[in-house]
């Protein structure tokens, strides 16, 4: 049974910084590359990084420069730096496989709110 478990959101200030931490036990963590998903209210899940088991990186256009996605093999954890935050970036955040793969269930998520 796959698990991922999504920790390290928060209440933080525009312009301040967050350290989101994706644990993913089972098998996928070492086959597949991961994505950080984010989801704000009345909108769609999307993907805003993804990271290869390679460490090859790819980021939606609206965190480039301010997101570092980041994963450790050895501990099966994936990371994501959020640096320069802004309102818009308020949303709880979810890590999955990146694509998504059928069988995969969602974590919880960890809510992200941006606000002064």
């Amino acid at each position: 049974q796959v698990q991922l478990v999504e920790s390290g959101g928060g209440l933080v200030q525009p312009g301040g910084s967050l350290r989101l931490s994706c644990a993913a036990s089972g098998t996928i963590f070492s086959i597949f590359a991961m994505g950080w998903y984010r989801q704000a209210p009345g909108k769609q899940r999307e993907l805003v990084a993804s990271i290869t088991r390679g460490g090859s990186t790819t980021y939606t256009d609206s965190v480039k420069g301010r997101f570092t996605i980041s994963r450790d093999n050895a501990k099966n954890t994936v990371y994501l730096q959020m640096n320069s935050l802004k309102p818009e970036d308020t949303a709880v955040y979810y890590c999955n496989t990146a694509p998504l793969r059928v069988g995969v269930k969602w974590g919880q998520g960890t809510q992200v709110t941006v606000s002064s």
